[in-house]
């Protein structure tokens, strides 16, 4: 299959992942926000105002390229992905506060990450750039994310033992989407791809770093416990790559492959990262608290 094809069937993978996404949310997620009241408020506000704050900072310092400056940006914007679920069961957080903090950052990005993008676009490539997320790209973007998850929830709610079965296929699909995403990148990019890739290895690996320390270090200053603060520092630190790399390189988007570059580096290095981190922090976590499976039955 082409390049070419591949970016077109972009959307189509990703919205695929997000109906699985969709498959593990039920309203409960949503109404289990009320649980959490201190945990959601410092996650929600790390994501969408400290977050891009801190990105911008490491860009201007930095002093990358105009493309992969919005790049950044756009990675910053992106909200938490299934991944950060799968590190947070793997490593004793609190699931049930991740899934809940996934369905509402999913929901909520869709309306911060074309103001931040745009921004970012005008600041950085100028006002009269033709690149940026106008209305009718919005709109695409809220079809390919929430459209999808809403089909998942809607099935899951009418379905609910087939769509546990699928989690687990669900979670895999999500691997091999990013992995075929980042594929492509590179394909396209040739061998510029090192030259990009030595000018924000560094810038990639610090805003990683930094998000999983205030994901973390954020809820234990306020005392929320050991095992929520995990799920924070997972839901903040790993982004919805894959949401990211699309949005910079479908044609009908941004349309932009270095823009899609510091998402690729980031795909690949939060594997390793969020390992590390996890391994680290849940030798706090006694192992009488470590987070249960999600029952059949179950509504979280």
């Amino acid at each position: 299959m082409s390049n070419d094809a591949i970016l077109v069937l972009f959307p189509v993978a990703v919205g695929i992942v997000m109906l699985g996404l969709g498959l593990t949310l039920t309203l409960e997620d949503f109404r289990r926000v009320v649980k959490y009241p201190k945990a959601m408020v410092v996650c929600l506000v790390s994501q969408m105002l400290i977050l891009p704050a801190i990105c911008l900072g490491l860009v201007v310092g930095l002093n990358l390229r105009p493309e992969l400056a919005v790049g950044m940006m756009l990675l910053a914007a992106s909200p938490g992905g299934s991944t950060a679920s799968l590190y947070s069961h793997l490593f004793k957080g609190d699931l049930a506060l991740n899934i809940s903090l996934t369905a509402v950052n999913s929901v909520l990005a869709m309306f911060t990450l074309p103001v931040i993008v745009n921004l970012s676009v005008a600041g950085f490539l100028g006002s009269d750039s033709s690149l940026g997320l106008q209305f009718d790209k919005v709109i695409q973007v809220f079809a390919m994310v929430l459209v999808p998850i809403a089909i998942g929830m809607a099935v899951r709610a009418r379905f609910t033992a087939t769509a546990i079965r699928l989690e687990r296929a669900v979670k895999v699909l999500s691997v091999v989407v990013l992995i075929m995403m980042i594929s492509s990148v590179i394909a396209g990019l040739g061998g510029e791809v090192f030259d990009i890739l030595g000018e924000i290895i560094l810038a990639v690996v610090a805003f990683n770093l930094i998000s999983m320390a205030i994901g973390y270090y954020g809820p234990r200053v306020l005392r929320i416990g050991e095992r929520e603060s995990i799920a924070s520092a997972f839901e903040i630190g790993l982004h919805n790559a894959s949401l990211a790399i699309t949005i910079g390189m479908s044609p009908t988007l941004l349309n932009n492959t270095t823009m899609a570059m510091p998402s690729v580096t980031y795909g690949f290095v939060m594997f390793f990262t969020a390992a590390v981190f996890g391994f680290v922090v849940s030798r706090r976590v006694p192992a009488a608290t470590a987070t249960p499976h999600r029952t059949p039955t179950s509504s979280g």
